[in-house]
């Protein structure tokens, strides 16, 4: 099963017959981008409150996240005499007197300013006949939208897959690569704690000192738990990846675990020298692979 990129567009047009000589054209856009929840808007011609609760309903049962703008552009070819809503222009010229009269205004109404209301200009068949058909129309057109989409997110999702395979192949040879200078690592402590033993058994021998510097020591040398984490961590993400679906925020997590075993193992091979700064540019690596990791990731369905 693939991943899906949230980066994706599609488009369809379509036409259909809404009287005897009329016809009329749409194109149905969407495009879609990276989002932290689902985030729908719509770009819709005036009186389909309907159809966009309608396409709302859709995309939700398709869409799991991302910012999607859907747009509906309308477009008539027809032959039909044009005309004005009456009862609004009177409703306005009613209006206009009213307020002339009751001001003792010397002026006349606008009939310019009359016709740019909205709903004042009408052709004679435009009605709820058309908005019903234009309806049903973008709804059928919406699973062949849908599936262009999401082909084009399957494609996307294809690269992101490849690109995040090569950051799990470079993280895990920097794993395997840290694994074997660990016990030159664990060498070098020995050797420091030995040096400070001898130091220590002079005049002002402190016992108690001593066994805490032990601890601490052991600790700071014994990195087998971040790097079985760290192994185990690359392995669920080959999982996921190819599991496909819903895989961005889960990966998201793995990856912010990740980074932080690379900074502990760093924070306990610090300034020990020798081997030991191979293991910091190696540490370093790790954190620069999980940061371009993370920045694909944010595209990821």
């Amino acid at each position: 099963m693939a991943i899906f990129s949230m980066t994706g567009f599609a488009r369809v047009q379509a036409r259909l017959a809404v009287g005897e000589q009329e016809q009329l054209g749409y194109t149905l856009t969407i495009k879609t981008v990276n989002h932290r929840f689902l985030d729908l808007q719509f770009r819709l011609p005036s009186g389909l409150d309907a159809l966009e609760m309608e396409l709302r309903k859709v995309l939700k049962e398709n869409l799991v996240r991302g910012h999607a703008d859907l747009t509906l552009s309308v477009e008539r070819n027809a032959q039909t005499k044009s005309g004005y809503n009456r009862d609004l222009i009177a409703v306005f010229l009613d209006a206009f007197e009213t307020a002339r009269t009751e001001h003792g205004l010397q002026c006349e109404p606008d009939l310019n300013a009359a016709l740019r209301l909205p709903g004042a200009l009408q052709g004679e068949d435009r009605g709820n006949n058309d908005l019903s058909a234009l309806t049903a129309s973008v709804l059928e057109q919406m699973p062949g939208l849908l599936d262009q989409l999401k082909t084009m997110r399957a494609r996307e999702g294809e690269s992101l897959q490849t690109i995040l395979h090569g950051t799990l192949d470079r993280l895990a040879e920097a794993t395997a690569s840290v694994a074997e200078l660990r016990p030159e690592i664990e060498q070098r402590y020995q050797e420091r704690l030995t040096q400070r033993l001898a130091a220590a058994t002079g005049p002002e021998f402190n016992q108690q000192r001593i066994l805490e510097e032990v601890a601490v020591l052991v600790e700071r040398s014994d990195i087998s738990e971040e790097l079985a984490r760290m192994t185990t961590h690359i392995g669920h993400f080959r999982e996921l990846l190819t599991a496909g679906g819903e895989v961005g925020k889960k990966l998201d997590f793995l990856l912010q675990e990740m980074n932080r075993e690379a900074n502990t193992l760093l924070s306990k091979t610090g300034g020990i020298g020798g081997k030991g700064t191979r293991i910091t540019e190696l540490g370093l690596a790790m954190k620069s692979e999980i940061e371009k990791a993370r920045e694909q990731i944010q595209n990821v369905e």
